[in-house]
This record gives C-alpha cells, structure tokens and sequence, in this order.
C-alpha cells in the first residue's frame, strides 16, 4: 500500500500545577505554534479537558489544519503511561483516577500518548538537550514536586505500572514531615518548594536572628534565592540544609543506576552555588566510592517549558496512529 499522505506534525501537551502549554511541532523539532493558559482555571477535569480540546483545535485549525497533525503527546504530574490515567496527583485539582489519554482522544479523534512529567522532560533531554548522545543518565526535575526519570542503555525505564522513578517519595527521615502524598519523611517535603519555604520558617521560628526573609512580603525559593545573593546567612543555610538532604538522595540513587550525568531540571535547580555546592559534596560523601569523582551533575540549559513541550512531542510520535479523519 502505498501512503499518500504522510503527517508530519503532533501536538505537544505539557500539564504543569499552575499552567498548561500546548503546541504544535514538527518531525524536525520545530515549535510551530504554542500557547497556553492556566490550570487552576478549572477545578473541574471535564472542564479542563473541554476547553484543551477546544484550545487545541482553534491552534491547528489556525496553523495548517487537521490533515497534517498525527497525534498528542501529554505531560502530566502522576501520570502512568502504562494506564494512561493520571492517578491520585497530590499537587493537582483533580483526585482519584483521571483517564486523560482517552478522555482527550474521544474529543479531538487522535491517537493521544500520556506520560510522567519527569519521564517526558527526559525524553526532552534525551531527544533535544544535555543528554543527547548519553545512554545511562538521571534526569531530576525540582519544583513544586520532586520526580525523576533514568534512562539505561538509551531507553527510559517506566517500570512494571509507570511509576518509575519516584525520587520524591522516596524517605529520608523517619517520622519526618508529612508529604502531598500522605507519608511522612519524603524527600519532597524537604526539598520541593514547599519544603525549601517550611526549612525557612522553622529556621526563623528558632532562632532570633536578623534575616531579609523577615521582610519578605512572599516567602518563596526564588525570594530565598535573592537573599542568599544579598549575603543572608540564615537564608544561605536554607539552601545549605535543602542541598545536604538532595545530594544524600541522589547519593542513593546514583548508587544504585550508576548513571553517566544527573541532569537538573525546574525553577529551583536555578538556585546556583547555594543550592549545587551542599548539594555536590553531600553527595560525593555518600556515593559508592568507585563512583566519587565520576558522575557529571549539572543544570539543563534548556528553558523547562520548551523543553518539557518538546518532550511530550517525542512521545507522542511514540503512539500508534489513529485519527477520525482520514
């Protein structure tokens, strides 16, 4: 049989906690048209996938029309890729199980990919960033939540349900705080956002001494961050503390995948020396020692939304096509 129309374009979805960017790419990478809007606009999940969808048609209808587009890929928090459900996302407005990919795919007529977030912003990587050319590596995404994805031998490993890479839930300190998930000691409570801001209240509750974070109208990483550079010790040590319990959880980590590079991702990666330096010599004291001195750790130079964009646009070329409109 010989194809006469070939599509040669998908649409890229990326769910992120405040906002959702779509976009339609090429087979080059190329992002062709992008836009996005915010999710906490709809508390309702019938909602939100309605006007996705109408957002999506009203983007390809306006670039070049349905005949070229081949399919969806979609980035969300707590997404399995296995089920194609985002399931009980702690950070997201909708609780329980929500069947995305096939609630999206009866409303548009397309073949729709569903993926982690942390698993997606690795295939970014992979495809279009640090990573390329790498075939053992991490990839850690810091920001409201803490996950991660790990390739080996050049392909991202899912796991038996998709729930591969759980570096955020994963426990540090026993009977520690409690965590979006409902456990307590998690990785996340200490070093996602929310975590970063409770150390800095903690810190400011024990001890009388003078800190800009007293001032700040918005405690929040980047406000942490802007005090560091203005010198603050107290603010110094929130980060020191935040990169000493990182580097121990990546210590672990690397330890067991032996990777090549742990690549950084998010808003809070971009925290500098305060957050690298604890960060990098927590975690070459408690590496396997023949990996001391071996493991590459760095910040993606990336933009995080182009990339994340990118990535679910990998995915989705992933997915057997199918479409309403042939």
């Amino acid at each position: 049989m010989i194809e006469q129309n070939i599509k040669s374009e998908v649409v890229g979805v990326d769910i992120s906690i405040e906002s959702t960017t779509y976009a339609i790419v090429d087979v080059r990478g190329n992002i062709l048209a992008e836009d996005s809007f915010p999710t906490t606009d709809y508390q309702d999940v019938n909602s939100f996938v309605s006007a996705l969808s109408e957002k999506i048609v009203t983007l390809v209808e306006a670039n070049g029309g349905y005949e070229k587009i081949r399919s969806i890929g979609m980035s969300s928090p707590s997404a399995s890729s296995v089920s194609g459900c985002i399931e009980n996302a702690a950070n997201l407005p909708w609780k329980g199980i929500v069947p995305m990919a096939a609630m999206l795919r009866d409303r548009l007529g397309l073949a729709v990919a569903l993926s982690n977030d942390a698993h997606v912003s690795a295939l970014g990587e992979y495809t279009f960033g640090s990573a390329h050319g790498m075939k053992n590596f991490i990839i850690i995404s810091l920001g409201v939540g803490l996950g991660s994805c790990f390739f080996t031998e050049g392909a991202d490993h899912v796991g038996h349900l998709g729930y591969a890479g759980e570096f955020g839930h994963t426990c540090v300190v026993e009977n520690g705080r409690v965590c979006g998930c409902g456990h307590q000691g998690c990785l996340e409570a200490y070093a996602g956002a929310a975590g970063i801001i409770r150390t800095a209240q903690e810190m400011m509750a024990e001890s009388d001494a003078p800190s800009l974070m007293r001032d700040l109208s918005k405690l929040s990483p980047r406000t942490i961050y802007e005090c560091c550079e203005q010198g603050d010790e107290m603010a110094i040590e929130v980060f020191r503390r935040t990169g000493e319990i990182l580097g121990l959880g990546l210590a672990n980590y690397a330890s067991i995948i032996d990777p090549e590079a742990i690549i950084l991702t998010g808003g809070i990666s971009h925290a500098g020396k305060w957050l690298l330096e604890p960060l990098s010599d927590s975690f070459e004291s408690h590496v396997f020692g023949n990996m001391k001195g071996k493991i590459k750790i760095f910040v993606s130079k990336l933009n995080d939304r182009e990339r994340d964009v990118l990535g679910a646009s990998a995915l989705a070329w992933s997915v057997p096509e199918y479409s309403l409109f042939k």
